[in-house]
């Protein structure tokens, strides 16, 4: 039988970041093995994201583990590279814009000062100073926004995760295509200690990482453990505009409804919650057309009059791996199962802390403890004590 260090279940960018820092590590002597069902990755959370990053958070940690993350994408090359190699990873900095109606205002100014204390750069913004910004923008409903002023926009989800296989089998990762279908728990020990998979192999393990996105509390549930992640569907739609916006480049905008929309040249791309926002299958990739035409259009034909004449020209759908606890990351192991590490329920803000959370487990699993970023106020102790630690900047 097979025996490998550290198990990690799904090899996509979390897995893969894992991976990549477990492997990077010079204090970690063990080996690594990534089972991945997909090795395409075509309906991964990954490859569906809309792959952007953002320091406006409500909560501390998550404002530095995206900070983490431009420092690593401005230095990609030179953290993934093989042989002179790397995948591109271009950035296209447009900002976020959060919108704020009068009664949403105070919670705007209330996560501004966070992000100002954590060296975000950021501004509030009047009605009128967004409108002298971005003149084709409808204020008449609005009390002020906050504006991403550097370090925020979109990257190529699918080249980060490759960007960090790449250099983790270089480094002597072993990734595996097959779906791990149960978990063998040493009662005596209380640790697991051997995963079975769909091709009927058995592996033996001292430790497993759950990043298995969207299908998580499936992995969870062989350990015997609740999570309070299931997958909820996002779709983009992808639009075209003939007429031209006369003012800054239109930022990813969230408006008070829920809906947002970017730029995404030649065209730009929008989406929302869906109306009854509740978990659907996992294997559920069908677009519901319906939310583009009754929820999503009518909001950015109010917000931005110019897009009152537009024409989809595509549209996909994912899944957020949501956490209904709080809508906040969970990581690393629990006291009930010590060597089974959660690395779950990102709610759609994965992409860009894979950086700073696969750091963070490998030097938990290394030396017992967050040393770079603490990430303990992620714990799984507070599902466990049914403790929320609120996201309030969910999109």
């Amino acid at each position: 039988m097979k025996h490998f260090d550290t198990l990690i279940i799904g090899g996509a960018v979390m897995g893969s970041s894992s991976a990549y820092w477990l492997s990077e590590n010079p204090d970690y002597d063990g080996n690594v093995l990534v089972v991945e069902p997909d090795s395409t990755y075509a309906q991964s959370s990954t490859a569906l994201s809309e792959a952007s990053i953002r320091h406006q958070f409500s909560q501390p940690v998550n404002i530095k583990l995206s900070m983490f993350a431009t420092e690593f994408f401005t230095n990609f090359y030179d953290h993934v590279q093989v042989n002179g190699e790397a995948p591109e990873l271009p950035f296209h900095e447009t900002g976020y814009l959060f919108l704020a109606s009068e009664d949403g205002m105070e919670n705007l100014k209330d996560n501004h000062e966070i992000q100002k204390k954590c060296g975000a750069e950021v501004a509030l913004l009047s009605t009128s100073e967004i409108k002298k910004r971005f003149p084709y923008m409808n204020t008449d409903d609005l009390e002020g926004g906050s504006l991403g002023i550097r370090n925020e926009g979109t990257l190529d989800a699918f080249s980060l995760m490759q960007g960090f296989k790449i250099r983790a089998r270089h480094n002597g990762v072993e990734y595996l295509n097959n779906r791990v279908v149960s978990l063998n728990i040493d009662k005596n020990k209380n640790l697991v200690n051997e995963v079975k998979l769909d091709s009927g192999e058995v592996i033996s393990c001292s430790r497993v990482i759950n990043c298995a996105g969207p299908r998580a509390k499936w992995v969870a549930k062989m350990a015997r453990l609740e999570l309070p992640v299931e997958p909820r569907i996002r779709a983009a739609f992808v639009f075209d505009c003939r007429e031209v916006l006369g003012g800054q480049t239109l930022p990813l905008t969230i408006d008070p409804s829920g809906v947002h929309v970017r730029t995404d040249p030649p065209h730009f791309l929008a989406g929302a919650p869906p109306p009854n926002d509740l978990e659907v299958d996992p294997d559920d990739f069908k677009v519901r057309g319906e939310e583009w035409q009754e929820n999503i259009w009518p909001v950015l034909a109010h917000r931005i009059p110019a897009f009152e004449k537009i024409k989809v020209v595509s549209s996909w759908a994912g899944h957020y791996a949501y956490n209904t606890l709080d809508q906040n990351a969970i990581i690393g192991s629990s006291k009930i199962l010590p060597n089974f590490f959660f690395c779950n329920g990102f709610s759609g803000h994965g992409f860009q802390q894979s950086p700073g959370v696969g750091r963070g487990l490998s030097e938990l699993i290394t030396y017992g403890e967050f040393r770079s970023l603490d990430l303990s106020e992620l714990s799984y102790d507070r599902v466990l004590n049914n403790e929320p630690f609120l996201e309030k900047a969910v999109i």
